[in-house]
C-alpha cells in the first residue's frame, strides 16, 4: 500500500514537472496584464475626470481663436481711439451760448421805435400829420398830410378842391431804422413837386445814400411838405391823369429808376436844412 501511494505521488510529480511552464507563465502573465490593463484604464478613467473639462476649455478657446480673424481686435480698439480723437477734435472747447437771431431782433428794434413814433405823433399839438395803422399793421402805415404852407399854390389848391390832406402810405422794411422807410403818395393826384408816376417820391433822404436812423416819420413828412412847395406841386385836374391808377408796383419801379439817374447825375431835391 505505502509502495502504491509512493507511485501515485511520484506520477503526480511526474506530471507536473513534465507540464509546459509557460502555461503557468502565461497565465501569470495575463493576469498581470490584466493588472496593468486594468489599472491603465482606471488610471484612464481618472484622467478624463480630472484632466478633460480644462482641457476642452483649452480646445474651445484656441478655437474660438482660430475663428476670430487676425488681429481683429487690435484693429478695433484702434478704431475706437481714432473716433474719440475726432470727436474731441469737433466738439467745441466750451459750450456755445444761443445766439438771437437776427431778424428776431431786428423786429424787436423795429417795433420799439414805431411805438415811439407813433405815440411823439399823437402829442403833436398843431395837428401837421395824423397816422392810421393800414390792415392794422404796425409796419406800414397811412399818413395824412394836413397842412402845408398856406401861402403856396397847392394850398389853394386844396382849398379849391375841398382836399382836407395829402394821403401817403409809408412802408417800414425789416432793418427800419437803419434802412429807410419806402413812402409814396395815394391822394390827390399831383404834379410835379417831386411827386412821380406812380407816387414816387423823389428825395435824397429817402434812399440808403441819404437815409440817418435819427430821421423820425415826422421829420420826414414836413421835408416833403416843404419839397412839394419847393417844386411847385399842384393837384393834378386833369381828367386823364387824375384817374390814371397810382400802384405801388409803378411807384417801386419809378423810385428805383431816379435812384440811378440821381447818382449818375446828383441830387437836385432840397436838402433837410429848407425843411
Amino acid at each position: 500500500m505505502a509502495t502504491l501511494l509512493r507511485k501515485i505521488g511520484l506520477i503526480r510529480l511526474h506530471d507536473r514537472d513534465t507540464e509546459d511552464p509557460k502555461h503557468y507563465q502565461g497565465s501569470f502573465k495575463g493576469s498581470k496584464s490584466n493588472q496593468k490593463n486594468n489599472t491603465k484604464h482606471c488610471n484612464t478613467s481618472s484622467d478624463n475626470n480630472i484632466l478633460n473639462p480644462p482641457d476642452t476649455k483649452t480646445k474651445k478657446f484656441e478655437q474660438s481663436n482660430k475663428d476670430k480673424p487676425p488681429g481683429k481686435e487690435k484693429q478695433t480698439s484702434k478704431d475706437i481711439k481714432e473716433k474719440q480723437q475726432v470727436a474731441a477734435s469737433k466738439a467745441p472747447a466750451t459750450p456755445l451760448q444761443p445766439l438771437v437771431p437776427h431778424r428776431q431782433h431786428c423786429t424787436q428794434v423795429r417795433t420799439r421805435r414805431l411805438m415811439k413814433e407813433l405815440q411823439e405823433i399823437k402829442r403833436l399839438a398843431d395837428n401837421f400829420i395824423t397816422v392810421e395803422l393800414a390792415d392794422d399793421n404796425l409796419f406800414e402805415w397811412n399818413v395824412k398830410l394836413h397842412q402845408v404852407d398856406r401861402d403856396s399854390a397847392l394850398w389853394q389848391d386844396m382849398k379849391d378842391t375841398n382836399t382836407e390832406y395829402i394821403l401817403l402810405n409809408i412802408s417800414f422794411p425789416d432793418n427800419f431804422p437803419f434802412s429807410p422807410p419806402f413812402m409814396r403818395v395815394l391822394t390827390p393826384r399831383l404834379e410835379n413837386g417831386y411827386v412821380l408816376d406812380g407816387g414816387a417820391i423823389c428825395m435824397e433822404l429817402l434812399t440808403p445814400r441819404g437815409w440817418s436812423s435819427a430821421y423820425t416819420v415826422e421829420a420826414v413828412m414836413r421835408q416833403f411838405a416843404a419839397s412839394l412847395v419847393k417844386g411847385q406841386g399842384r393837384i393834378c385836374r386833369k381828367t386823364g391823369k387824375s384817374k390814371k391808377s397810382f400802384s405801388r408796383k409803378d411807384a417801386e419801379a419809378t423810385f428805383k429808376s431816379l435812384v440811378k439817374t440821381h447818382e449818375k447825375y446828383g441830387w437836385v431835391s432840397p436838402p433837410v436844412s429848407d425843411g
